[in-house]
């Protein structure tokens, strides 16, 4: 798997409770963990730079044109 591959784009839809490290309607980067989506939860790399697990529900995944995806992943 390549790093793109496992990477997704999402947008944060709430906050409640992470105000300090999400921001609604902000784009974040997935990153896939399997485990973490058993538990309804993704591993987002968040306002800090690391990742942490937050719940899925709080996330819609997006879809871009790969140009765009490219340049906000290196962003």
């Amino acid at each position: 798997m390549t790093k793109t591959q496992a990477k997704q784009l999402v947008v944060c839809i709430d906050n409640d409770g992470y105000a300090v490290s999400l921001e609604k309607r902000k784009i974040y980067v997935a990153l896939r963990d399997a485990a973490a989506e058993k538990h309804s939860m993704l591993r987002i790399v968040d306002e800090s730079g690391e990742d942490y697990l937050y719940p899925k529900a709080f996330f819609r995944a997006i879809a871009l044109p790969q140009a765009v995806k490219r340049a906000v992943l290196a962003a």
